[in-house]
């Protein structure tokens, strides 16, 4: 079973802080090796959904997302920094991540679209949650990625 939390950059204790900061380098820079600058002035703005399970008898962060208001930086709100720790994928955390992420942005900005950068090998992925590709793919630090729309 996932706890979620859902908080401004504020609200975050320093050490889950430190976590979330942690998993976003070990899945973004070094597992998918994108040597990129994973700190761009949005987190402090966004609401952020953190995810704990239990794992080797000891709290840990499972799944992570970002909620990003509607237009700082895309007309839309967005949904950003995706990410499952190594030890919960294939758990169906990334499909409860996305549920309740959605849930929880459009509460939170009610009336407004939400706006993804997916993964190519992702879109039916996203897909199932009502996502649909706009534009043409694009290269972001090596990976193929899709802008989609919900």
């Amino acid at each position: 079973m996932i706890e979620w939390q859902w908080l401004d950059f504020a609200s975050i204790p320093n050490a889950d802080l430190y976590e979330v900061l942690r998993q976003r380098q070990e899945v973004f820079v070094i597992e998918q090796q994108c040597f990129y600058s994973d700190m761009d002035g949005f987190d402090q703005g966004a609401f952020h959904l953190l995810g704990w399970s239990e794992l080797g008898g000891r709290r840990s962060l499972v799944a992570y997302l970002r909620c990003i208001a509607p237009g700082i930086k895309y007309p839309e709100m967005s949904l950003g920094r995706v990410l499952t720790s190594q030890a919960a994928r294939g758990s169906g955390a990334g499909r409860q991540l996305i549920a309740e992420g959605i849930r929880r942005a459009e509460a939170l900005h009610p009336g407004h679209r939400i706006r993804i950068g997916a993964q190519a090998h992702l879109e039916k992925f996203y897909g199932s949650f009502g996502f649909q590709a706009v534009g043409e793919p694009y290269d972001e630090d090596g990976i193929p990625h899709l802008e989609m729309l919900r």
